[in-house]
């Protein structure tokens, strides 16, 4: 039985030569950051207000990134407080643009809300959302 991906599809983007270490993988790092915008989109989103990235738990990177894949960023909500949320990412590739699908990467990244003057702020109820901000929706 294959794994199958947790949470909706927010980002897709090509790893290119500029993106690899010395020994031609991608760095983690820049695995890392489109797994944080990923994240950050998903988070804003469901917060309906600006976002910032507090932490980060749980990061295991499972296979490399090579060129020429494409990264495939999946996030869902774990958890939601009243000011914070943990979003749930997953980073897949399809290798050499058109291969299998195989999963890089996962990790779970908090967020906080924040207003105007970058002071928390509550998090909405779900019935207060627009349908785009939804669980399941599909742009």
């Amino acid at each position: 039985m294959t794994e199958q991906v947790t949470g909706r599809l927010t980002t897709r983007t090509i790893a290119m030569p500029a993106d690899t270490n010395p020994a031609g993988d991608i760095f983690g790092g820049w695995v890392l950051s489109q797994m944080d915008i990923a994240a950050g989109i998903c988070a804003g989103q469901r917060a309906q207000t600006r976002v910032v990235t507090v932490s980060l738990d749980s990061m295991s990177f499972i296979r490399p990134v090579k060129v020429g894949d494409i990264l495939g960023v999946y996030t869902k909500i774990a958890s939601i407080g009243r000011t914070s949320m943990v979003v749930h990412v997953e980073a897949w590739v399809r290798r050499e643009r058109i291969g299998l699908r195989e999963k890089v990467t996962e990790g779970n990244f908090k967020f906080v809300a924040i207003d105007d003057s970058g002071s928390p702020t509550p998090i909405p109820d779900e019935k207060d959302l627009p349908d785009y901000a939804l669980p399941g929706y599909e742009m």
